[in-house]
């Protein structure tokens, strides 16, 4: 391996081609014996910065057209803190109607300290309410809820894939 160093004459090539554009790479195979990363240490070291565009590069490329997109913009809640679980935006959701299913009478609604056994633990509304209850039914024998909670707790795996899942009021 051949050490060679920057002679005055390759000092002077190497400014005169930096200045006219060429690339490190271009600058090596011009002068021979050198590499591209030593042609970039003794630019660096020389202090070259400035230098001129080469002629692909001077002139702008046209850009493609694109055709008009009109893009809807959603205004969204400032928060602040952690909000990866937190909705992107706020959707106002119009309750259910309620089913006559659903309907439990109000000497059979239980709170959790009235419930026992024997009857259903369903619970109905939503826990952070004053209106929340449970379903107070009769328990079938051996399970937690009455027979019409039962059939909405309990449905076969083949009836679950078939039909999407409505969303129950509990």
């Amino acid at each position: 391996m051949t050490v060679l160093t920057w002679s005055d004459d390759r000092v002077e090539q190497l400014k005169k081609l930096w200045e006219a554009g060429l690339s490190a790479s271009q600058i090596a195979a011009e002068l021979g014996n050198v590499t591209r990363n030593a042609v970039i240490g003794k630019v660096h070291r020389l202090g070259l910065s400035g230098r001129a565009k080469s002629p692909s590069s001077a002139a702008p490329r046209p850009r493609k057209a694109r055709p008009a997109q009109h893009m809807m913009r959603v205004t969204r809640p400032m928060s602040r803190g952690n909000t990866a679980l937190a909705q992107a935006f706020e959707v106002e959701v119009e309750p259910d109607p309620v089913t006559y299913d659903n309907v439990v009478p109000m000497n059979q609604r239980l709170s959790l300290l009235e419930l026992n056994e024997a009857t259903c633990h369903w619970p109905v509304g939503d826990p952070s309410s004053p209106d929340f209850f449970f379903c107070g039914g009769k328990a079938l024998t051996g399970l937690p809820y009455c027979a019409q909670h039962s059939r909405v707790a309990y449905q076969p795996a083949a009836d679950r894939r078939r039909a999407p899942a409505k969303p129950s009021t509990r």
